[in-house]
């Protein structure tokens, strides 16, 4: 019975996982095609190579990286600081506070770019300024820090806060003590937020699409322009990077947690 049991879960998780890639797989098959339709006309590396020569995927690409670094920087450091805030409330008010803001993750991106249009918008007639570079980057730090908070805060509910007292004790200031205790134990946790930051940027279109004016354009919007012209296999091939870029970054928070894990074991 346990293996008729075995047999079927593990039919039932490759037919999931059938379903989940097998349209990843038909996309990157693809952009090894010679052929500008479906039909197989022999391999070629010719789209990864028209893709490098293409100054608008460039440029978008240039512009994607730059917005999801510099957004993954300043939401892990609001959100490591606002983690380290909300530890500090007690009983309701903490649990209240740490549940606002959560808000952002389980909200609808098209509400959350809408919003944030708005608000863009009123804003540029006050102090008259347009949307562009400067509205998608604090639109993606706004989605972005409450993944930071999520990823911190379980690092300071299990941390022993009496270390802290004891560097105080052993000569070190304030300061000293955060950066070289505090900071310290909750790196793993920064880390993860971090990179989870990142790649939600890096993903990112809709919230993109309602904050960036007319003049901005990063890779998901340049995806999105050229569906509507006469599509070619460069998205294929573009596509397939995207892809790849994500599953690295996705194995090394997988990793790096397995490796803590194991470093948290053999300290217990």
């Amino acid at each position: 019975m346990k293996n008729k049991t075995g047999i079927i879960s593990k039919i039932y998780m490759a037919l999931i996982m059938l379903f989940l890639y097998a349209p990843i797989a038909v996309l990157i098959f693809y952009s090894f095609n010679d052929g500008k339709t479906t039909v197989w006309k022999g391999f070629t590396l010719k789209w990864y190579s028209e893709l490098f020569r293409d100054s608008n995927i460039i440029n978008s690409l240039g512009n994607t990286l730059i917005i999801a670094f510099l957004a993954s920087i300043f939401a892990t450091i609001l959100g490591t600081a606002a983690a380290i805030g909300i530890s500090n409330f007690k009983g309701k008010k903490r649990l209240i506070i740490q549940n606002i803001s959560n808000i952002p993750i389980i909200s609808p991106d098209i509400v959350m770019g809408v919003s944030l249009m708005l608000l863009f918008t009123t804003l540029g007639v006050i102090f008259n300024f347009e949307m562009g570079f400067v509205t998608v980057l604090i639109a993606h730090i706004c989605f972005c820090v409450p993944f930071v908070v999520l990823n911190v805060m379980p690092r300071i509910t299990r941390m022993d806060r009496s270390i802290y007292d004891a560097a105080l004790d052993l000569g070190c200031n304030q300061w000293q003590a955060f950066y070289k205790v505090i900071i310290h134990e909750l790196m793993p946790g920064i880390i993860s937020g971090a990179l989870i930051s990142f790649t939600y940027s890096l993903d990112d279109f809709i919230i993109t699409y309602f904050t960036r004016g007319s003049k901005f354009q990063n890779l998901s919007i340049e995806i999105y322009s050229m569906t509507h012209r006469r599509i070619s296999p460069k998205i294929n091939a573009l596509s397939a990077l995207l892809f790849l870029a994500i599953v690295v970054i996705m194995v090394f928070i997988n990793l790096r947690d397995r490796h803590e894990e194991k470093q948290e074991a053999k300290r217990t």
